[in-house]
């Protein structure tokens, strides 16, 4: 095994194991909509269940079709990221981050919604009545690998020296 991979997986299981573990945690220490004080009228830890996706996307859907769509959507975007990361150069630090990143998310929630048929959310950002949607430790690593991705894409134009170029657009 390369470096680069050795680097992209230990990145991406770190992430699993602290999203995984956190979850077991509170889906064993918390009832379930369950609400307890960090910082007073800004930050929470709530335990939820998530159907759908970020912010509840298909959450009103049937449940058997639903989970196969995500199960299908995930399982593509895992190959795809996997993909991507064999494609590096080890000089791309910043993509190799963002990619393990958004793949120990992604299988994060993935074995959720594969065990569970939804998403435990427990963090709970708000300022008094206005809450931002809950969300998990995979949600974070997907949200700052994604803003990775897109610094590194606008301040170098592609994906250099990768199997796959993104360039900016000409505008």
């Amino acid at each position: 095994m390369s470096p680069k991979s050795t680097l992209a997986g230990l990145i991406s299981g770190a992430v699993l194991v602290l999203d995984q573990g956190t979850k077991f945690l509170v889906d064993k220490t918390m009832a379930l909509h369950q609400s307890i004080d960090i910082i007073p009228n800004f930050a929470s830890l709530t335990y939820l269940r998530n159907t759908g996706a970020a912010f509840g996307f298909l959450a009103g859907s049937r449940s058997s079709l639903r989970i196969v769509f995500f199960v299908l959507v995930s399982s593509v975007a895992v190959g795809c990221i996997v993909y991507l990361i064999r494609g590096l150069r080890p000089a791309q630090k910043t993509l190799l981050l963002s990619l393990s990143l958004i793949l120990g998310g992604a299988v994060g929630n993935l074995i959720d919604r594969l065990r569970l048929g939804e998403v435990i959310d427990f963090i709970d950002l708000h300022w008094y009545d206005l809450h931002w949607p809950a969300f998990n430790v995979a949600d974070s690593a997907i949200s700052i690998g994604v803003v990775l991705l897109f610094i590194q894409v606008l301040r170098k134009g592609s994906f250099e020296n990768s199997k796959l170029k993104i360039r900016n657009p000409k505008i």
